[in-house]
């Protein structure tokens, strides 16, 4: 189970999110479904624009789980392979 604790040990695809913070202005506010995760880009479906991919390093992103909680996670601290991500240890960022 995917908790605001282990949100980083696990795959963000599927996961509703929304863009809170970016140095470009055209992503902030962008909502939707994760459909895809690279190194450093996270690709989001939304209901109007189809997809669009978004910077990790240089946004912020809140992510709302399935048991319904809220989680803001700067994008710079999740910048890695998921592969990789899953399997890094992390300290506490909450």
């Amino acid at each position: 189970m995917i908790t605001p604790q282990n949100i980083f040990q696990h795959e963000f695809i599927g996961l509703n999110v929304e863009v809170k913070e970016s140095s470009h202005e055209g992503f902030i506010g962008i909502n939707g479904r994760v459909v895809d995760e690279t190194k450093n880009t996270i690709t989001v479906e939304t209901e109007e624009d189809g997809e669009k991919m978004v910077p990790k390093k240089t946004s912020t992103f809140r992510f709302k789980l399935p048991n319904g909680a809220v989680v803001e996670i700067a994008g710079r601290v999740i910048v890695a392979r998921p592969e990789d991500r899953i399997k890094k240890k992390f300290r506490k960022y909450w």
